[in-house]
């Protein structure tokens, strides 16, 4: 006969009830925020409300909130809601909090009035990190993810958007009017009752379509040529599917190759990664403390005056070449064929041949230089696997030798793609799936970038509680 194990009696009263301290374990996670924030000084980080107001009611010491945000986004809560609820019920948390359950108004407002300081107490964290010697290596990943944001691709505008709304609403109010002459035709009670709908239903294209112009007019006045009505600073990204995109943010990180913590952060409402590069660098660099950091990057990040920018600043771009000619599909001779003789200044072709530089630059940017021999190409055999031009020129950015030199650093790395992969695609797939599908809860760039630091924060104190344990954290922080 199989035996249970007995519960309590729930109206069993003790003679010495348990306290909030018997349930919270000493090596639970909870007690490495209590001590985090602890040591964290909230007024030089800019938190409102530090000092007490002389009169009035009393308020929630900015501590507690932090520590019922950070405690929410470790444990995948983000909605203030939410954390008004676990703060009546959650017993970690009543211990972090002394019992304290501020309502849902009083967390979302902290969170809303305090995003540059919570940024801060990301940043610290890092300066931590880097205080226990995390980042010798001095190697981090760079890339970027759309995030989406609060507002649906039915009420974000482009240009492209709005043609096409405006082309299917006229092509509904012809098909509508087709029909209401058909009905016009035929004399009885259904014909009469069908006319008078289809009559409301162009009367409501009608009032669409007016809406359409007017959006059209104040899309061809926005800057960048888009309107988001939800969040305003939200815009339409293109996703690596075909055919597929988000409206939301594009989130960028730098993460160190080592441990996988993300050193810094930033979120920017621009699709594109090309004019993300020297920015990230830097901010990688002075979060590691390192004069020189190593930034392994995808192709996406490619860009001439980024890696230029680069030059001389401590960090050293890995950026493998975007391949943009359509030469090797035509069977035609690349870039590649072509090698360069730096001391000469010049270049040697397929067969041989010398390419010198032409006296003058005759580029829309005037900052390229073009190689050719005009002699050698007339009577070449290797012609027309060559050009289809009178002689080829070789074209060549006058900062072209940052790039061979970068391509040279990658060709002493041949893995640095690999551990690109492996460094930075982890910590996004993590954050997305802690955020759920809905992703940022707050509106515009700002206050997202606030939700942004508190994910990163989050990650990063579960990844030092995975690579310490939690008491010699706790002993690292109050050090």
């Amino acid at each position: 006969m199989k035996r249970f194990i007995e519960s309590q009696d729930r109206r069993q009263a003790t003679l010495l009830p348990d306290s909030l301290e018997d349930y919270v374990t000493d090596d639970n996670p909870v007690r490495v925020i209590d001590v985090f924030i602890a040591e964290l000084d909230l007024a030089a980080m800019g938190f409102a409300g530090v000092a007490p107001e002389a009169t009035g009611r009393p308020a929630y010491h900015p501590a507690t909130l932090l520590k019922i945000y950070l405690y929410g986004y470790l444990n995948r809560i983000q909605s203030s809601r939410r954390l008004e609820r676990e703060t009546q019920r959650n017993i970690e948390l009543m211990w972090l909090t002394g019992r304290l359950a501020p309502d849902f108004k009083t967390i979302a407002d902290f969170r809303r009035d305090n995003g540059p300081a919570i940024q801060a107490a990301c940043t610290h964290f890092v300066v931590l990190c880097r205080r226990l010697n995390l980042f010798t290596r001095a190697v981090v990943a760079v890339d970027g993810s759309k995030f989406k944001a609060v507002n649906t691709r039915d009420k974000n505008f482009t240009v492209a958007k709005v043609a096409k709304r405006l082309e299917q609403v006229e092509a509904s109010v012809a098909r509508y009017l087709s029909a209401l002459d058909h009905a016009d035709r035929q004399h009885d009670d259904v014909s009469e009752a069908k006319t008078t709908r289809i009559k409301e239903k162009i009367e409501g294209l009608r009032r669409q379509m007016q809406s359409l112009k007017a959006m059209e007019r104040q899309v061809e006045e926005s800057p960048d040529k888009q309107v988001s009505l939800t969040d305003p600073d939200a815009r339409s990204m293109a996703t690596s599917g075909k055919g597929t995109g988000i409206v939301g943010y594009n989130v960028q990180i730098a993460v160190d190759a080592e441990h996988h913590l993300i050193v810094a952060h930033e979120v920017t409402n621009v699709g594109a990664d090309r004019s993300q590069l020297a920015a990230m660098g830097g901010k990688a660099r002075d979060a590691t403390g390192c004069e020189e950091v190593t930034v392994l990057a995808d192709r996406g990040y490619y860009n001439g005056e980024e890696v230029l920018a680069c030059e001389g600043t401590g960090v050293l771009p890995y950026v493998p070449k975007t391949q943009t000619s359509g030469n090797a599909k035509r069977g035609l001779f690349t870039v590649q064929d072509f090698i360069y003789d730096a001391e000469n200044d010049r270049y040697t072709c397929p067969a041989g041949e010398f390419l010198t530089k032409g006296k003058i630059r005759s580029d829309r940017r005037d900052d390229m230089d073009h190689y050719r021999n005009l002699t050698a190409c007339l009577t070449c055999g290797l012609k027309p696997q060559c050009t289809t031009d009178k002689v080829k020129r070789q074209k060549r950015w006058e900062h072209e030798a940052v790039l061979d030199r970068m391509q040279a650093r990658l060709d002493r790395m041949p893995e640095a793609m690999i551990i690109r992969r492996q460094t930075v695609e982890h910590p996004f797939g993590t954050l997305k799936a802690w955020m759920g599908s809905t992703h940022f809860l707050t509106k515009t760039l700002e206050k997202v970038k606030t939700e942004m630091s508190l994910h990163v924060l989050a990650y990063n104190m579960k990844r030092m509680i995975n690579i310490f344990g939690v008491k010699p954290l706790m002993q690292a922080i109050a050090g």
